[in-house]
């Protein structure tokens, strides 16, 4: 196995993971109902899609 020729600093090694951060998702205004929601997906509050009722909506029990 080859083994690495020279060190490589901190910064230089940190620098590779600086990248790695957590984005927010994309989240859109239902026109129904006005909760939040991914885009492109049905409502999870109201069950509406594209202005039509897809799934029966979630009721918290």
């Amino acid at each position: 196995m080859p083994s690495p020729k020279r060190k490589n600093s901190k910064s230089r090694r940190d620098k590779r993971r600086a990248n790695w951060k957590l984005t927010v998702p994309g989240l859109v205004e239902c026109p129904q109902c006005h909760a939040l929601k991914m885009p492109h997906r049905v409502c999870p509050e109201c069950g509406f899609y594209k202005g039509k009722s897809v799934v029966a909506a979630h009721t918290a029990e």
